[in-house]
């Protein structure tokens, strides 16, 4: 038979009439209390949310006009998505950061093909990094736009990972100093050089582009080096094309520009040049995400994110199991309260995010519950 064990005992149950709302009622042989059938449908309703925030959909569009929708999703919106730890060693993890709000960001690792982790954090400051790239076996390449805690982070936790700057934000950094029209030919050679330096894709090109770099600062070194006096202080009449120099001097010192052609010599194949799998294939997405369903608050924005990155990752679990496995804002309270010391914002998220001393528990998938 199909009759539900009792509650109360565990012993059998037997039909026993129905409810006022028509529900079968059993009753225990045994003990004799009286109880109903739950029918557990958390599963199916998680999907169903779930298919709407990764969706154009709107919540007027779905059955009761929104309504019905949002009462049945409503807890959902309490569970806080975290990355499985798979022990992975990866050829290349691309890293960059999302910023929610002025003050909250959500830093994200991935691969050409999924989403590895992610961490809640106030800033790219470089404990945040850390705490990100605890939970990742360090990889052969790390790709990432040039933040300065990263760097720090990663001479820290992989310090055998090379770093490889994107050389798309290497190109705009160098723009943002010379404009895309130049009045002066030392900024029109330099402008034109950080063109190439986008096609520069083996070792080959690498080496021309490294040439012409040091042909163009040899020949316009006096011109740079010109300076003007400003209230008996020496100023330097070119400040920005210097700026763009000496951030190419720097890359090209610390290895970080050309690393991707040193692991092509090295251990052959292709390797990644820009950050785009990152940036196109994950922050453009969560940012669609983010506009498609408008209007949310600071933490439902903060989750969706979340949500976006847990379905991207390389085996999601089924809904069951995930509304088994993950936290809800029950479990992660303390959390809170040790981060914000219980001070919240006016939409209910806390005013500090991101400390790794107290997160560190919530973004790792063990006993987050001790």
């Amino acid at each position: 038979m199909n009759n539900p064990k009792c509650a109360v005992c565990g012993g059998k149950t037997k039909r026993n009439g129905v409810t006022s709302s028509g529900a079968p009622r059993f009753r225990c042989t045994s003990c004799g209390a009286s109880q109903t059938r739950k029918i557990d449908n958390r599963a199916k309703r998680l999907s169903e949310f779930l298919s709407w925030l990764l969706s154009k959909g709107a919540q007027k569009d779905t059955a009761g006009e929104g309504r019905t929708f949002r009462r049945r999703a409503s807890e959902f919106w309490r569970i806080w998505p975290i990355a499985p730890c798979t022990g992975e060693i990866c050829d290349a993890v691309f890293l960059d950061g999302i910023w929610i709000t002025r003050h909250i960001v959500v830093l994200i690792a991935s691969t050409r093909g999924h989403v590895l982790a992610w961490h809640l954090a106030q800033s790219e400051c470089s404990e945040a990094w850390a705490a990100l790239m605890l939970r990742i076996p360090a990889p052969v390449m790390a790709v990432s736009d040039g933040s300065p805690g990263l760097a720090k982070a990663a001479r820290a936790i992989w310090p055998t990972t090379r770093i490889q700057r994107c050389l798309f934000h290497v190109f705009e950094s160098v723009k943002r100093c010379t404009t895309t029209r130049p009045k002066l030919d030392c900024g029109r050679e330099l402008y034109s050089l950080a063109r190439k330096l986008l096609k520069a894709k083996d070792a080959d090109t690498a080496a021309v582009w490294l040439a012409e770099y040091a042909n163009w600062c040899a020949e316009w070194e006096r011109f740079l080096h010109e300076f003007t006096l400003r209230e008996g202080k020496r100023q330097y009449t070119h400040e920005r094309l210097r700026k763009a120099r000496n951030i190419l001097n720097r890359l090209v010192r610390e290895g970080t520009m050309f690393a991707f052609v040193e692991l092509q010599e090295e251990l052959g194949g292709a390797w990644e040049s820009t950050d785009n799998a990152i940036e196109g294939g994950v922050n453009a997405q969560i940012r669609k995400l983010l506009r498609n369903h408008s209007g949310m608050t600071t933490m439902h924005r903060i989750k969706a994110a979340f949500w976006w990155c847990y379905m991207h990752t390389e085996r999601p679990l089924a809904p069951a199991e995930t509304l088994r496995m993950m936290p809800t804002d029950d479990d992660v309270e303390g959390l809170f309260a040790s981060a914000s010391n219980d001070r919240k914002c006016d939409d209910g998220s806390p005013e500090e995010h991101g400390s790794g001393i107290a997160w560190s528990e919530f973004h790792m998938p063990t006993e987050y519950r001790q």
